[in-house]
C-alpha cells in the first residue's frame, strides 16, 4: 500500500463562493504502474482549482488516480473546513467535513481499516 496523507486543499464551495481548507489523504495498490509522490498532490491541487462539492472532489480525485495509475484499488478520504458552515448561517466552528471514496482492494474491510489507521 502507497499512502500520501495531508495533503494540503483549498478549494471553495460551489453552492455559497467561499473556501473550503483540509487535507486529503490518498492510499493505492500498484498494478506495476506508479507515479512520483507529488503527482498526487498536484492532482488534488488541480482537481480542486473550480468550485466544488467535497463529495464530489472525493470521487474525482478516485477516478483520476484509477485512470492515471490504471488500478482500482485506490482510496481517498478528504477532512475539511468549510467557511460556509463556520461563516454563514450556522457559524458553527467546530464542525468539519469527512468524505471517503474506497475502490477495489479497500472495500475490503481490513485494508481499508490499514489506511485509516495510517491517516488517523
Amino acid at each position: 500500500m502507497i499512502v500520501e496523507k495531508d495533503i494540503t486543499l483549498f478549494s471553495t464551495c460551489e453552492h455559497h463562493f467561499v473556501p473550503i481548507v483540509g487535507k486529503v489523504h490518498v492510499a493505492y495498490y500498484s498494478s506495476g504502474k506508479v507515479i512520483g509522490l507529488s503527482k498526487l498532490n498536484r492532482i488534488v491541487n488541480y482537481l480542486s482549482k473550480k468550485p466544488q462539492l467535497q463529495e464530489k472532489l472525493c470521487t474525482e480525485i478516485a477516478r483520476e488516480l484509477i485512470n492515471v495509475i490504471e488500478t482500482e484499488d485506490v482510496a481517498v478520504l478528504i477532512e475539511a473546513d468549510h467557511l460556509c458552515v463556520k461563516s454563514r448561517g450556522i457559524n458553527d466552528v467546530n464542525s468539519m467535513t469527512i468524505t471517503s471514496s474506497y475502490n477495489g482492494k479497500f472495500l475490503e474491510p481490513e485494508i481499508r481499516n490499514e489506511f485509516l489507521k495510517y491517516v488517523k
